[in-house]
């Protein structure tokens, strides 16, 4: 067997090892999914390790092994902002808003999913609430669903050289497989490996690239003599740009796939732990991207050593690994795509199956009928998804950039003010809801049309502010919140406060 087949046959070998096991995980989540609470949301019992590796390996996608590392790979660490951004979002979110809405999901008529949340806790009969996050859901969601398969596509063709589309069609299948037959379960005790997964690539990569570059000293001293503006973090960055790319931590805010785990944590008194766990993770795994990226352009000698500086990560390990080792670390890179995939599945599939068969179509739909129709909506979902991620071309880290900002100027507004602003009315929600998913909207456009530098700004910033004017100035048009809203808002906070 000559080398270039030995190392195929490993990395094949180890990549159907991986992928069978995720199919076996989800084998085992059916079995014990009885209904749509099940399905949807694991019957909220999630514990802290689980609620917080699957948030971070959902919420980090394969922008975190390939995205990430590119970007630094091909700028320099003036693009560590972005992490430094997220670290500061994601801390705030677990610290602020995870405890409050998992008690405020619960008490609003047990809202399994975002919408249903928005509807229940606003008390908003015309449904337009619960219409409108289902679209925003569906709509940018398409974005970061192609983003992964994309990134699953160009995985597959870079290590074994197969074509494109047949790499993006069996990467779609297995995630489509597991997805369908354990939902949330599935997904987040696959998260739990995954993450697991990713942590050891991120760490192991940038460590052994050191010590193959003659340590530290050495791996710094090749990129300055390569460019020596790539070691400085403030290296053609402005306080605009600076903001711009920390602007990032304001999306965490407003996941579906990221809040769905606070949602679905065993008990608020598990949040802490959970918190400590997931930010631990993080930071970690932020430096390892950041370091993999940076080291890379000493060992490829600049940014012209590389086609696509987005497979750096994918390339190192190919160069520095024996086979089987190097399998191992590139499911990684698979865990990271599949991790968030599979979250976003299946809350566009609860957006199809809950928010409008359910409520518009079947009212009477029974839990089993409702765990098939979610199935059946994953199914389809993945289908558009992996069409729409036909193209190769398309960088993962600006099609995750453009979803990002979509969700957190739509929701993170919402969410942030619905679980912390008693005077919060379903005219203010549906109003900032509307005003941030359209900001982000136009300002992509706005940017390509003009030359106008402030357009050039991440589009989340303007979508957040605009977004939360809105909801103050219209919750204060028109008639207050309820009683019923009052007191079941200042349950809530009571509860909050005295579990602390």
């Amino acid at each position: 067997m000559n080398g270039d087949v030995e190392i195929n046959f490993a990395l094949l070998a180890t990549f159907v090892v991986y992928l069978i096991m995720m199919i076996l995980v989800g084998m085992l989540a059916y079995r014990v999914t009885k209904n749509l609470s099940d399905y949807i949301l694991g019957g909220r019992r999630l514990g802290a390790g689980t609620a917080a590796l699957s948030a971070g390996a959902s919420d980090m996608s394969g922008w975190l092994l390939l995205g990430l590392p590119g970007a630094v790979f091909a700028a320099g660490m003036n693009q560590i902002w972005i992490a430094v951004g997220l670290t500061i979002g994601a801390y705030l979110n677990w610290q602020f808003i995870a405890e409050r809405l998992r008690r405020y999901t619960q008490a609003a008529s047990d809202s399994i999913t975002i919408p249903a949340y928005f509807e229940n806790r606003f008390r908003d009969d015309s449904n337009m609430l619960r219409v409108v996050a289902a679209l925003v859901i569906l709509t940018f969601f398409t974005f970061y669903t192609s983003a992964g398969l994309v990134a699953a596509g160009t995985l597959f063709e870079g290590t074994f050289g197969i074509d494109y589309t047949l790499a993006l069609a069996v990467g779609a299948a297995v995630i489509l497989v597991y997805t369908l037959l354990g939902g949330f379960l599935a997904v987040s005790w696959t998260d739990f490996i995954q993450g697991i997964l990713m942590f050891v690539a991120l760490i192991l990569v940038p460590i052994i690239t050191i010590m193959n570059l003659g340590g530290w000293s050495e791996a710094t001293n090749q990129v300055g003599e390569l460019d020596p503006g790539a070691l400085d973090a403030l290296h053609d960055m402005t306080l605009f740009g600076i903001i711009s790319l920390m602007a990032w931590g304001l999306g965490y805010f407003g996941q579906p796939h990221i809040l769905a785990r606070f949602m679905a944590i065993r008990s608020p008194r598990d949040v802490p732990m959970a918190r400590f766990i997931g930010i631990s993770w993080m930071v970690l795994a932020l430096f390892g991207a950041i370091f993999t990226g940076f080291v890379g352009m000493a060992y490829f000698g600049g940014p012209d050593g590389l086609d696509n500086p987005e497979t750096v990560f994918i390339v190192l390990i190919q160069s520095l690994f024996n086979p089987w080792v190097a399998g191992c670390l590139l499911a990684a890179v698979l865990a990271a795509i599949m991790s968030t995939i599979d979250s976003q599945l299946l809350v566009s599939s609860s957006a199809l199956s809950e928010d409008f068969y359910k409520r518009f179509l079947r009212p009477e739909a029974g839990d089993q009928e409702m765990v098939w129709i979610g199935r059946a909506t994953v199914l389809g979902i993945g289908v558009i998804a992996t069409v729409l991620a036909m193209n190769p071309d398309a960088a993962v880290l600006d099609l995750v950039a453009y979803a990002w900002a979509g969700f957190g100027a739509a929701f993170g507004p919402v969410v942030i003010l619905s679980v912390f602003w008693r005077g919060m009315t379903r005219n203010g929600a549906l109003a900032g809801m509307i005003t941030g998913a359209i900001t982000v909207l136009l300002w992509d456009q706005l940017s390509t049309w003009t030359e106008v530098g402030l357009f050039d700004m991440y589009e989340i910033l303007p979508g957040f502010i605009l977004g939360t004017i809105a909801i103050v100035v219209f919750s204060r048009i028109g008639g207050g919140p309820t009683p019923e809203m009052e007191t079941e808002f200042d349950k809530v906070a009571s509860d909050t406060e005295h579990h602390r």
